[in-house]
């Protein structure tokens, strides 16, 4: 299959459930199409911030973050009837502060948009862990995805707090995988 898919079907995508065992994430590769089912963790700048402090105070955190996937994600408010608005994500490097000291708590996975930094794609492969991409600009669509939403921790930080996300068939791309593979470059080395 070619790097470049098109069109897409339902059958271009694997179906994964969440949170991630090792011999799942060991046969997702950089490209690979997924659809996410189960439970997934929501957090962004504030939520990073926060929980390196929570870290650095020698206190527990919120959730054990081991084998779980962080979403960077702010949803908006839900609508009437809705149990959560648009819910795209967030762009990934702002998070590369922070996100070598939660992979060393055996955080799994994460999922945002754009690039990772070398630094962070380096962690990820010593710690054996995924980096997923969610589609921009789709963040009504993606919230149709999102079943359930409970509040974890940080509610005075507004959309940017720790969310519990139950979700079914949430459409992502692999971009960094266990060989440190990065899915862009591959794109990139094959478009020239």
């Amino acid at each position: 299959m070619s790097l470049l898919r098109s069109p897409l079907n339902l059958a271009d995508f694997k179906a994964v459930s969440l949170p991630l065992t090792d011999d799942v994430s060991a046969e997702l590769h950089a490209g690979d199409l997924v659809l996410l089912t189960g439970t997934l963790y929501t957090g962004r700048d504030q939520t990073h911030r926060r929980l390196c402090a929570l870290l650095d105070e020698g206190r527990e955190l919120p959730v054990d973050l081991a084998g779980q996937l962080l979403y960077y994600v702010g949803p908006s408010p839900a609508r009437p009837g809705r149990v959560i608005g648009a819910a795209g994500p967030t762009t990934s490097y702002r998070m590369d502060a922070y996100t070598p000291r939660l992979l060393e708590l055996g955080l799994k996975a994460t999922l945002g948009k754009g690039a990772r930094t070398q630094p962070v794609r380096e962690a990820m492969r010593k710690h054996g862990a995924l980096y997923l991409a969610a589609f921009g600009g789709a963040g009504a669509l993606l919230s149709q995805c999102v079943k359930a939403v409970e509040l974890v921790a940080f509610a005075d930080a507004g959309p940017e707090a720790m969310f519990r996300f139950e979700v079914c068939d949430f459409p992502a791309v692999v971009i960094n995988d266990l060989e440190g593979r990065d899915y862009y470059e591959e794109i990139a080395r094959h478009s020239e």
